[in-house]
Order: C-alpha cells, then structure tokens, then sequence
C-alpha cells in the first residue's frame, strides 16, 4: 500500500451473507466504532424489536427475503456474526475480492475500508456484524429518516477514527448524506465517469467502485490524485471531485 496513510469510504451491500461465528456474539459496543455510536445502536435495534424486525415497506423486500429480514431483525443484539468485509456479499464487495489479498495486506486493507449502516452507523471492515437489513435511506418510526438521524454522531465518529487522514469517498448519494462534509477537511470525494463525463451509477458502475476500491488499497502511489488517474477500466474513468 502507499505510504500515504488514508481511508476509504464504501457503502454496505443489501446482499449479505448468512449465518456466522456463534461464540463472537453481536453487542451493540462491537468493534472500533462501538464505544461512540453502542448507545444508539442499541436504540434501533430495540426499534427493530418492538416492530418484529420491521414490514416490506421499510424493508423493501418480500417474500422469502422478508421473512430472512425480519428474523434477523428482531434479534440482532447477541446474534452471531461475521466481520463486515465477510458479511457484505454485494457487486462492490464481491469486485473488491478481499479475499484475493495476501493475509497481511489484507488485514491492512480492512483496517482502511469505513463502511457506513443504517444499522451500525459505522463499522470498520474487519468488525464483527450481525445478518441485517436496514437502508440508510430507510425511515424507520419514530426515529424518521437514518441518514439524518445518524448524520451529527457519524461526522464525529469518523472525525474520532481518521484523524487528520486523507478520507476517500466512493458512497452513493444515500449514504454520503448520512455525513457533515462541512466538517471533514480531508474529505476526498472520488467518482466514476463515462467517456462523455457524466458520473455513472447501476450495476456495472458498482463493479468497477469495487474494482477501484482494490486498486487504491493495493497501489504503492503516495499521492492519491496520481492514484487516482492511474485506474483504469475499459468503460469509465476514475476522477477526484469538487
């Protein structure tokens, strides 16, 4: 990795994986981030309780997946878990390949990755999480809209964790506003663009996050504008933002 110290910034996936380590119960003070942010994961889960794990609407899925949601849900505290890189199974995740790296660049790499939850607030990669489903972009009564509630606590947690360190953003709308930018002066906010420039979402903009995400993690550049030029990718550029 470069000798520039820096973390990234990722968004969870809906996707995850299930089951997990029965002995490494899930407690809301879990990870690097509990000690800041236990107290109002706590508030949700029992939010999530009292409500049975939460309907559809909230959720957004149905069927099988519901019935999979709801039952994670309404036990989260004391469930088993899995460290988040693990838990997290989605397109960004899954191009990202973690477990491609060599065990101490990988160990290296998850102590980088910042994830934010509707759930958890924030969780480093490497911490223990429960099976979930909860969006930042979920309103959840009668805490209302969770990139909202958790935006004051979730500035002052990442201010906590990075320090003065370089703050590499690759969220998604949804989950960038769970943050005070105002307040992060090393915030770094890096996009991906097609041919005609304009910034891309979808499935295929997700692989190449997670593909540029591997990149940052394993380049030995100490700058990360040149860090940034030096993705490449058949379809779209990489392009530190205003």
């Amino acid at each position: 990795m470069g000798a520039n110290p820096f973390f990234i910034l990722l968004p969870p996936s809906e996707g995850k994986a299930t089951g997990g380590e029965k002995k490494l119960k899930y407690a809301s003070n879990s990870g690097v981030f509990g000690s800041a942010l236990g107290e109002f994961r706590s508030e949700v889960a029992d939010v999530l309780a009292h409500l049975k794990g939460g309907d559809g609407k909230l959720l957004g899925v149905k069927g099988d997946l519901l019935t999979r949601a709801q039952q994670a849900n309404a036990s989260l505290v004391g469930a088993p878990t899995l460290p988040a890189w693990q838990r997290y199974t989605g397109v960004v995740w899954d191009h990202l390949d973690l477990v491609s790296f060599s065990g101490p660049i990988r160990v290296a790499a998850t102590k980088r990755i910042v994830v934010p939850s509707g759930f958890a607030g924030l969780v480093r990669a490497d911490d223990p999480l429960p099976d979930y489903r909860l969006k930042m972009g979920a309103r959840l009564a009668p805490i209302g809209l969770m990139s909202t509630w958790w935006r004051d606590d979730l500035t002052v947690a990442l201010l906590g964790h990075t320090k003065k360190s370089p703050v590499i953003d690759l969220l998604p709308q949804e989950h960038r506003s769970a943050f005070d930018w105002s307040l992060v002066t090393t915030h770094v906010r890096v996009d991906l663009v097609s041919r005609t420039g304009g910034v891309v979402g979808g499935h295929n903009a997700k692989a190449a996050k997670g593909l540029l995400a591997k990149h940052l993690l394993l380049s030995k550049e100490s700058d990360i504008q040149r860090m940034v030029a030096s993705f490449t990718h058949p379809e779209y550029t990489a392009k530190v933002s205003a």
